[in-house]
């Protein structure tokens, strides 16, 4: 049996907006330690991995490990159905070929239950290996999206640099170029305003602005995003989950334009 239940639907929301995008469908690994989702995105370029620990939900019990594999769109559907501040379960028995959502108001005078049929993926583990990253950034998620959007505009890459005195986001295309410079900033009333950033040593890469632009989908969840990078490994951009666990999109830098 497995039953996972949190006291309002608008997390497992905005956790499915964040990834729905660059999923058509996804396993979920659930195990007594909580739920688990790796996959690489539809067009096989950016990797998405979930990790909500089964200690932030408000009930959890996972009688032995099972995986469900989900359409996503199917579960946009159904989570729409929910009030954001209704309480929502997951629930599926161990050899289930579906899996129930159960939706209660918060004066609890209304319960309602979808079922929804569970599909067989064939999905492989990615191992991912651990990285001493050169830089870590963090900064405010809406300034980092604010980034990609505007880049976005100028070309179909944004080159990330950065060094001691700060980051650049930088663009060019038809209608000319642009840059973005961020400077540390630490803010010690508004923590999640603050920009830091730890750094070995200086890197510049470039990086795909459609898949960035997707990644910040995550945004709502989380007022700060990290960004890690290293030299030929592929960016980290992770979001928090509050109380629950991450988002980590993983994307390779683009080669071919350093050649030129």
């Amino acid at each position: 049996m497995f039953e996972a239940r949190l006291d309002s639907s608008v997390t497992l929301k905005k956790v499915l907006e964040a990834i729905k995008d660059l999923l058509n469908d996804a396993s979920f690994d659930c195990s007594d330690t909580g739920i688990q989702l790796q996959a690489m995105d539809n067009s096989h370029v950016s990797l998405v991995s979930l990790t909500l620990k089964s200690d932030g939900f408000d009930k959890y019990r996972c009688d032995r490990n099972i995986t469900m594999g989900m359409n996503l769109a199917s579960m946009v559907k159904i989570l729409k159905c929910a009030n954001n501040d209704d309480t929502v379960t997951i629930k599926a028995q161990d050899d289930a070929d579906t899996v129930t959502f159960m939706f209660e108001s918060k004066k609890q005078d209304k319960i309602s239950d979808y079922a929804m049929k569970l599909m067989n993926l064939d999905q492989e583990h990615l191992g991912i290996p651990d990285t001493d990253f050169s830089c870590v950034i963090r900064m405010p998620s809406i300034e980092f999206a604010r980034i990609c959007r505007d880049l976005a505009q100028f070309g179909e890459s944004i080159g990330i640099a950065c060094t001691k005195e700060g980051v650049k986001f930088s663009a060019s295309g038809d209608i000319g170029s642009a840059n973005v410079k961020i400077a540390q900033t630490s803010n010690f009333e508004k923590e999640e305003e603050s920009v830091t950033i730890e750094m070995q040593e200086p890197v510049a890469l470039t990086f795909a602005c459609q898949y960035l632009n997707s990644f910040t989908k995550a945004t709502p969840l989380s007022p700060q995003v990290q960004l890690s990078m290293s030299d030929n490994v592929p960016l980290v951009v992770e979001y928090t989950v509050p109380e629950l666990g991450h988002i980590r999109y993983y994307l390779a830098p683009k080669i071919e334009e350093d050649e030129n």
